[in-house]
């Protein structure tokens, strides 16, 4: 979020194409938008297996995955429980930031859109994209159970959230026909062809 630096209260200035503007003073500062990428999919769907190979073929993005803020969020957040809205912002800030230095933001993680739409940060970044990572749901299952212990696994609920993201997604990258570097490669095809 921007503020004015010119006025005396606290004023958030509003994005106006690739400006932050002052409602108050009309003050502007830059304030690029870039296209927000968001990989998402149910657990299991194989995000973390091609997250290497999608930081090593999108060198023109920052590529994130979702999870690295939850650890802090919980410490940061009152009796350990994620606000998960806020979590979420945060990534589009971080996106917003991210475009400053003239770079997309790639985020791994399973968000849909309308978790993001009414965000005080969605107002800050570009179009956003969605592709759905998915694969079997007897495939989905037995990578479940073959996590260790200490993950959880919830096989029914993420076979449900799997088909909920079948219905809504305008893009689908099947996990469970390739190696993880081949459904990478067409995560960063289309990266590239919606740029």
């Amino acid at each position: 979020m921007h503020y004015c630096q010119r006025c005396e209260d606290p004023i958030v200035m509003a994005p106006q194409g690739d400006v932050a503007v002052c409602p108050g003073c009309g003050g502007s500062e830059r304030a690029k938008r870039l296209p927000l990428f968001v990989v998402t999919g149910a657990s299991a769907s194989g995000k973390t297996a091609l997250f290497p190979h999608l930081v090593d073929g999108l060198g023109e993005c920052l590529v994130f995955d979702v999870d690295w803020l939850i650890g802090p969020f919980q410490r940061a957040c009152e009796f350990g429980e994620v606000d998960w809205p806020a979590f979420r912002d945060a990534w589009l800030s971080v996106a917003h930031g991210v475009a400053q230095s003239g770079r997309p933001t790639v985020l791994l993680g399973p968000f849909v859109r309308e978790q993001l739409d009414d965000l005080p940060g969605r107002r800050w970044v570009g179009d956003v994209h969605f592709a759905v990572l998915d694969c079997a749901d007897d495939v989905r299952a037995a990578r479940l159970e073959a996590r260790p212990r200490w993950r959880e696994r919830a096989i029914e609920r993420h076979v449900a959230f799997a088909e909920r993201l079948r219905k809504t997604a305008d893009t689908v990258v099947r996990t469970d026909d390739a190696t993880p570097a081949e459904s990478a490669r067409r995560v960063i095809d289309w990266v590239r062809a919606a740029r």
